[in-house]
């Protein structure tokens, strides 16, 4: 972990061209180039459909077992796709050694909310109704797509689904109202976003509807009975205050989560793993975290007389 490492990715994101006005599509072709990272040999990609959205099934040559990882990507609800982020996600699953299934839910303007939160629904139901074990399933999501997992969940238990068995977020975006301290506080360290770039995201998503709903902005949501979240941030972004309300709105509701918050680093800084030490440490964190969930949920069930709580269907 170097201070050189360090300053070299904040130059990095604080050089980056800057077009002004961009369309939509622009936006769009800009976070796939900005975003794009090498996959790696060993992990296996096809194209698939899950719910009647595309999705990209990633499936690492060290994945053991049965355990599935349901990613959704960020992107502020209106960029991003499953292959803007497949060398991220494929570092994720290959390190926790689970196949990953992406899903390609609706992106806003053209399909505003909340129709991602009803696709991130759907997937989740259908890889429970095909058969994949909750106590073997778990998500994880950066930035938006954190924020989707968060909701994605409090959905699932609404519908009287049975919880997975684990979620991490990396920077998630769950306070669409932008009401976090931090977004005044960190608007110099921040290398990435200003505030009104951030404010830019949330009326293309909501399309007029009301910010703090639970289900946009699922810091406000009820949260208890959700299953044990790991919540990273870094403290040199705009959000980090979602990070941490989050987390301390899921204690309150006696959720087990677990804060961990890297210092002078950026949003999502995990994307920058081979060129920054905490990048790594923290993809590290995060698949452990995964794959012991999977092993535990998997030993709760096998154990005699035992039963996981997440694991009957209603």
């Amino acid at each position: 972990m170097t201070r050189q490492q360090r300053e070299a990715v904040d130059a990095l994101l604080r050089d980056a061209p800057v077009h002004p006005n961009p369309t939509l599509a622009e936006q769009r072709a800009g976070f796939a180039l900005a975003l794009s990272r090498p996959l790696p040999d060993d992990v296996t990609v096809r194209e698939t459909v899950l719910a009647g959205r595309p999705a990209l099934d990633l499936t690492p040559a060290t994945a053991a077992g049965r355990g599935r990882l349901l990613h959704f990507h960020g992107g502020g609800y209106i960029l991003g796709s499953p292959g803007t982020h497949a060398g991220f996600t494929a570092q994720l699953a290959r390190r926790a050694g689970l196949r990953a299934t992406s899903l390609d839910y609706r992106l806003a303007p053209e399909h505003p909310f909340p129709a991602a939160v009803d696709d991130g629904l759907a997937a989740y139901r259908a890889l429970l109704d095909a058969g994949v074990r909750p106590e073997e399933l778990v998500l994880a999501g950066d930035s938006a797509g954190g924020g989707l997992v968060v909701a994605t969940l409090v959905a699932a238990r609404d519908a009287g689904l049975p919880q997975p068995a684990g979620a991490v977020v990396f920077s998630p975006w769950v306070d669409l109202t932008l009401g976090g301290e931090s977004m005044r506080t960190k608007k110099d360290a921040d290398p990435i976003f200003t505030p009104e770039a951030i404010r830019a995201y949330v009326a293309p998503y909501l399309g007029g509807q009301d910010p703090a709903h639970p289900l946009a902005s699922p810091v406000f949501a009820d949260l208890r009975g959700l299953p044990p979240l790991l919540v990273q941030a870094g403290s040199n972004e705009l959000l980090l205050d979602d990070a941490v309300r989050l987390a301390g709105r899921a204690a309150a509701d006696e959720v087990d989560v677990t804060l961990r918050v890297w210092p002078r680093v950026p949003h999502v800084f995990q994307v920058h793993f081979g060129s920054l030490d905490e990048a790594d440490e923290a993809l590290d964190e995060a698949a452990l975290f995964l794959s012991a969930r999977v092993q535990a949920g998997r030993e709760a069930d096998r154990s005699p007389g035992g039963e996981n709580p997440g694991a009957g269907r209603p």
